[in-house]
């Protein structure tokens, strides 16, 4: 903000803002009492009772009520903020500065002025109910903290303001804003103690700023039915780290506020607001809530364990392929995944005596609120899934993992490679990039390639044609058919042959890009290999191949890889201590899940590849060394059984190995 705040904020306002105050019915506005309590209030008139003679003077033509407590603030030579809002339109714009009386209202010498994002504001349509000259005659009531009803009133709201300040030496400035999300987005504690999840905006850290240097806030709800106004003043804090910010979707911090005295003035505002049909805003939507919060951090202590999910949802997306969407079934919440990331599931076979895992990509966005995986008809478990699981039926799945993920907010262009069925990964960072942009105002530039036999065999036409409509020109698809036979070029696909280096030639302006590659083992290498070629860093292909082998890369020059020991050249003892089993590993024996499962033993695992990580196990004695480099993280205490065996003996190493099998 030291360079982007030169810019946006004014000493002035634009004339386009002075236009705006002037077609108000009401304006937010933030003062600040005697005892340096912080109140958000709002004047309301006939749209032109504000108006601009000059850049740095707005004039405002009402005054408040004697019960409304922001009144004691609003004194000749009084610092105030004033937030301008049309909910219809979901303009916003924020000024503060000096206040001066006059004969019929105020006179506000701007300071600072600026524009507001437009993000977590509803549409609603205003209208009045009464003469907003008239008088208030309502029912004011004065009390310490919010009661059964003020309660109700903040737990329901998908809207309210909040007035804060700072004081800079002799200088005091004044700030109120606008804050909105999901219905129910704040919490009220037992002991009246609200906690605010606070979204991604336009990092003017205003109000925020305000609340860390003094700890001050004033916050007003309305209900837009009624006219009922509930104004707090009292303490707040800001929360940089709590379990409960992860857990909310798109958190990222948190505030809380405890009031000291709140003032509820029924039927205040002459003004009414009427929620549109369609007026939910797609960021607020985008939000979390905090029973989702709570089913969250319920569900990260049960993140090692297999869990019921119900099939609540099943769609044939292409000739092979068939999504399934998933719903917890035991009460607790989704774990929060990335986007790219793989759901181990277990399930049973007709006829088999023990469960098998097997991996399959999560195929939505973390935002999306459910799990969906797609499965190609491919294999024993998939032609299970795909001819014997029905709506309703119970899936055993564990928390996502996987590193093959995408950050939405990176600058950096992505180049997205699918090859068949490796267009899951890819479509849930598309889906990720494409909320998250949206949410953040600004989406990653993104060129996604889909190569498929045909189109019948292509998934997804309708909600990627769907994506890239909404991207408003941020993303790019090109759909490649190996076998275009039934296809029209350009109605049903872009290229034919397949995705290689000469394609991408065709279509990519090559520049400073991220590659992410996902398909068969050829494809994968194929195109990896062809990169590198062309100079692209090793750290700039992010890859996930499926299959029976695993990428092998390259490391850019000057890059030290950090070398892995032999296999031990002598027997190894191995303890499996969980089990109380022992078992002598010999060389060229293969890796320890091998050795396991010759000892009778039965380690969860499913690719063998060390890509999925279903096998982590931790190494309690010794040392391990891997037959084929993983490519799933693991902690510094854990090994994966799958293509791990005993390392070399170095001096002071342990004899023995165990395991925590």
């Amino acid at each position: 903000m030291a360079v982007v705040g030169k810019r946006v904020v004014r000493d002035h306002m634009p004339d386009q803002h002075r236009a705006f105050y002037a077609q108000l019915p009401f304006i937010v506005l933030g003062s600040v009492d005697a005892h340096g309590d912080a109140w958000a209030t709002f004047l309301e008139g006939r749209p032109g009772f504000m108006s601009s003679p000059g850049r740095t003077v707005l004039n405002i033509a009402a005054r408040p009520h004697p019960t409304d407590p922001a009144a004691a603030g609003m004194t000749e030579g009084a610092a105030i903020g004033l937030l301008g809002i049309e909910m219809h339109t979901r303009r916003r714009n924020r000024m503060n500065g000096v206040l001066s009386t006059t004969g019929n209202g105020y006179r506000v010498e701007v300071e600072q002025s600026f524009g507001n994002c437009p993000r977590y504001i509803q549409l609603r349509d205003v209208s009045f109910a009464r003469d907003p000259a008239a008088a208030f005659t309502g029912t004011v009531e004065d009390m310490p903290a919010p009661d059964a009803a003020a309660r109700a009133m903040i737990e329901a709201a998908d809207t309210f303001f909040v007035a804060s300040y700072a004081d800079r030496g002799d200088r005091r400035q004044v700030d109120v804003s606008h804050r909105g999300g999901k219905a129910g987005f704040v919490r009220v504690a037992e002991d009246g103690t609200l906690t605010i999840p606070d979204f991604d905006g336009n990092l003017f850290f205003a109000t925020l700023g305000n609340i860390w240097l003094n700890g001050k806030a004033g916050l007003v709800f309305v209900d837009f039915g009624t006219g009922d106004v509930l104004q707090m003043t009292g303490d707040a804090e800001v929360i940089l780290e709590s379990p409960e910010i992860a857990a909310f979707q798109g958190a990222e911090r948190l505030w809380t506020f405890r009031a000291h005295r709140v003032v509820r003035r029924q039927g205040a505002l002459a003004l009414r607001w009427a929620f549109r049909e369609d007026g939910w805003s797609s960021a607020s939507l985008m939000t979390g809530d905090w029973q989702q919060a709570a089913d969250r951090l319920r569900a990260a202590a049960l993140a090692t364990r297999w869990r019921p999910f119900k099939v609540t949802r099943i769609v044939q997306e292409s000739a092979s392929i068939r999504s399934f969407h998933l719903q917890p079934n035991d009460g607790a919440g989704l774990l929060p995944h990335q986007a790219g990331q793989h759901l181990p599931i277990r399930v049973t076979l007709p006829g088999a005596d023990k469960p098998v895992i097997r991996t399959y990509t999560i195929s939505v966005a973390p935002s999306d609120g459910f799990y969906r995986i797609s499965v190609r008809r491919d294999g024993a478990v998939s032609r299970h899934l795909h001819d014997r699981i029905a709506v309703g039926d119970i899936i055993e799945a564990r928390a996502p993992a996987g590193d093959f993920t995408i950050d939405a907010r990176e600058q950096r262009p992505a180049v997205l490679l699918a090859g068949g069925v490796g267009i899951t990964p890819m479509l849930a960072m598309l889906r990720h990039v494409v909320h998250e942009g949206l949410r953040r105002q600004r989406i990653r530039p993104t060129i996604l390639f889909q190569a498929a036999r045909s189109k019948a065999d292509r998934p997804f036409d309708r909600e990627l044609a769907d994506l890239v409509g909404t991207a408003q020109g941020a993303v790019r698809l090109v759909r490649v058919l190996s076998d275009p036979a039934d296809a029209q070029e350009g109605a049903d696909y872009d290229a034919s042959g397949r995705i290689d280096m000469a394609l991408l030639t065709r279509f990519l302006p090559f520049n400073d890009y991220d590659f992410y590659l996902c398909g068969p083992p050829a494809f994968t290498q194929a195109l990896y290999d062809g990169l590198r070629d062309t100079s692209i860093a090793d750290a700039r292909i992010h890859a996930e191949a499926f299959g029976p082998s695993s990428l092998k890369r390259t490391a850019d020059r000057g890059v030290a890889v950090p070398a892995r020991r032999p296999p031990s050249t002598k027997p190894v003892a191995v303890a499996f201590m969980n089990s109380l089993k022992e078992a002598r590993w010999t060389p060229g024996a293969g890796t320890l899940l091998e050795l396991a499962e010759a000892r009778g033993l039965t380690p969860e695992f499913s690719c063998r590849e060390g890509q999925c990580g279903t096998c982590r196990t931790r190494l309690l004695k010794g040392a391990v060394t891997y037959l084929k480099e993983p490519t799933a993280t693991v902690a510094e205490d854990e090994i994966l059984i799958c293509c791990a065996a005993p390392a070399r003996q170095e001096a002071g190493d342990e004899d023995q190995l165990q395991l925590a099998l």
